[in-house]
């Protein structure tokens, strides 16, 4: 079958608007129409969510807050409050599940939605956006922005159109010449190394990709040629996965002051466990694979692993192999600023597939996210 009579499908996804920030402006008023960080304020934290107040001053998630509070010295730091987001999140699902069962989580805020069997009979996967839109509203005091189309990488696209508070459709006819007019680095997949090497060899644009053959995009980016060369003519045949594999669960510190001797670091080491195990039990999962990272003073990061044959028994042994990786590079030659423990190798014939389990931010998973940054 070719990919252009594949059968067409109905594919929402639904992305909440400043997700942290929201939360903490409807649970306190007195932040309410302010710029507000959630994340640290000390020389080493990091912003993992701006509000759209924030956002006016060029605050953005990953920011170091030092340049935040630079940028707009009048923003509020808010502690995250991750159980609070959690709830927010299961309420969200509940209201997802109202009009379809096949739902993709791919993080706290976000869920592709396949409604092309309509659960409740609406009429038109943008009526059910609008439903669903309209449900967050009233039962959480949040907002959400929505993309309607037909295949995730455009609903994706789609829903970041008309962001805050907006909804985006995007036909099947409409699709490439509406992946044509949009910046590279905004395709799913496409990171800030693979945007500059595109900027380097003049692709700038979706139509700037779409002029290129698959073999110059063979020879050029590898694997993932055929991903562009689809990509850029508006063809994703991926479907709505609701049981997405999970691989790996992990989480990281990072340290006011930096940590050195054997001792301070065994201890650090000690606690990342104790996170990373209640994690691990929480999503009911099991790996083979041990992962440590540490993070000089510096910012050279460098990473130890251990696999198994089998999985890791329980958290004595998690905690004894994770020790083993560290004893590694110690003694450290210079202070230590991150430290941070991920379970890899998941099994994924004993992984649970419980939706809020799978949509819980992970250090192991991306870390590049912010928002996983324990500030000590």
């Amino acid at each position: 079958m070719t990919d252009e009579v594949m059968p067409t499908r109905k594919i929402i996804h639904v992305d909440m608007d400043a997700f942290y920030a929201s939360v903490e402006q409807r649970d306190n008023p007195d932040l309410r129409g302010k710029p507000v960080a959630v994340g640290g304020s000390s020389k080493r934290g990091v912003v993992a969510a701006a509000s759209y107040e924030a956002r006016a001053f060029g605050v953005k998630s990953a920011m170091p807050s030092i340049a935040a509070q630079r940028r707009c010295p009048d923003l509020v730091f808010v502690k995250p409050r991750f159980e609070a987001y959690r709830n927010v999140s299961r309420q969200i699902r509940e209201i997802f599940a109202r009009h379809t069962d096949l739902i993709e989580p791919l993080a706290l805020d976000e869920a592709y939605l396949d409604v092309t069997e309509d659960k409740q009979g609406i009429g038109s996967a943008v009526k059910i956006a609008k439903a669903i839109r309209a449900a967050i509203r009233e039962e959480t005091g949040l907002t959400a922005s929505a993309g309607v189309s037909y295949n995730k990488f455009i609903a994706k696209l789609a829903s970041d159109q008309n962001k805050p508070d907006g909804l985006c459709v995007i036909l099947p006819e409409q699709g490439e010449a509406f992946v044509a007019t949009l910046p590279v680095r905004r395709f799913h997949g496409v990171g800030p190394r693979t945007a500059e090497k595109m900027q380097r060899l003049g692709i700038h644009t979706g139509a700037d990709l779409r002029a290129m053959s698959e073999e110059w995009l063979q020879r050029n980016f590898g694997s993932s040629s055929s991903y562009l060369f689809k990509a850029a003519r508006g063809i994703d045949h991926r479907r709505v996965n609701p049981s997405r594999e999970r691989k790996s669960v992990g989480g990281e510190l990072t340290y006011f002051n930096d940590k050195q001797s054997n001792e301070e670091l065994r201890a650090a080491l000690d606690e990342i466990v104790d996170i990373v195990w209640r994690r691990i039990e929480s999503s009911g999962v099991q790996g083979r694979t041990v992962v440590m990272k540490a993070r000089y003073s510096d910012f050279r990061t460098l990473t130890r692993s251990k696999s198994l044959t089998r999985n890791v028994a329980d958290r004595a042994e998690f905690s004894a192999i994770g020790h083993a990786l560290l004893d590694q590079i110690l003694p450290a030659e210079m202070g230590i600023r991150l430290l941070g423990l991920t379970l890899g190798g998941i099994d994924q014939s004993g992984q649970n597939t419980r939706p809020d389990a799978a949509a819980e931010p992970l250090v192991g998973a991306q870390p590049s996210l912010p928002f996983d940054n324990i500030e000590n």
